[in-house]
């Protein structure tokens, strides 16, 4: 049945005018940029079919532009809706970081650099930097590498610190690999970092390993 002959209260689209977004599932509101069907499949069902292949929501979203198109459904103009609305989010909290209050908790910042990192196909180091008060002031990506890894450069996170006028960073890169468990050379930059930093009285608070699932925090392990 075509969800235009559900019952009006359980139209996704209806159900959020009334209702609001927090009461679609992850079904209902992806098939609100699905926008239709296919032969045989309303947009709900097309959707909960795209959630059940890669397991999650979180993990359909971290699909690139090559991998949705691929995607049964999927064309250029819901693949670019997709990725839109990804970027959209990214860029929400991003300004809600900045302009909001103290960064008081690890999951807001870890949020974030999953949103800019995960999609990445190769390996990128990115830095939080925040003032005295713990409050975002930017957040760059710095250095880019092989899938295999990326060579970071203290000496670059210090001048950015600078030109930032930061009192503290928040560091973070991704593992294309979707293993977000630190190697050796992760715990090796750290150190390298801390210490560098601290010679301009700069804090690290936090370093996070972007892979599947929740992003890999060292200060919540008790590793800064």
């Amino acid at each position: 049945m075509s969800i235009r002959h559900w019952p009006e209260a359980e139209r996704p689209r209806e159900k959020l005018l009334k209702r609001g977004a927090q009461a679609l599932g992850d079904a209902e509101l992806l098939a609100l940029f699905l926008g239709s069907g296919m032969a045989g499949e309303d947009a709900v069902a097309c959707a909960r079919g795209l959630i059940a292949r890669h397991g999650s929501l979180a993990a359909l979203a971290a699909l690139g532009p090559e991998s949705l198109l691929r995607e049964r459904g999927l064309g250029p103009a819901r693949t670019a809706l997709l990725l839109a609305a990804h970027e959209l989010g990214a860029r929400c909290l991003s300004a809600q970081l900045q302009r909001g209050p103290a960064i008081s908790d690890e999951r807001s910042a870890g949020l974030l650099f999953r949103q800019r990192l995960q999609r990445a196909p190769q390996e990128v180091f990115a830095c939080m930097f925040l003032d005295s008060r713990h409050r975002m002031l930017a957040f760059e990506e710095l250095f880019r590498g092989t899938i295999d890894g990326s060579e970071v450069h203290p000496r670059e996170v210090v001048r950015r610190c600078l030109a930032h006028n930061a009192a503290a960073v928040i560091l973070g890169h991704n593992h294309p690999s979707g293993v977000a468990e630190p190697s050796a050379a992760d715990r090796q930059i750290t150190r390298r970092l801390q210490d560098a930093l601290a010679l301009i009285d700069v804090r690290v608070l936090d370093h996070f390993i972007v892979g599947e699932g929740e992003p890999y925090s060292f200060a919540a392990r008790g590793m800064i």
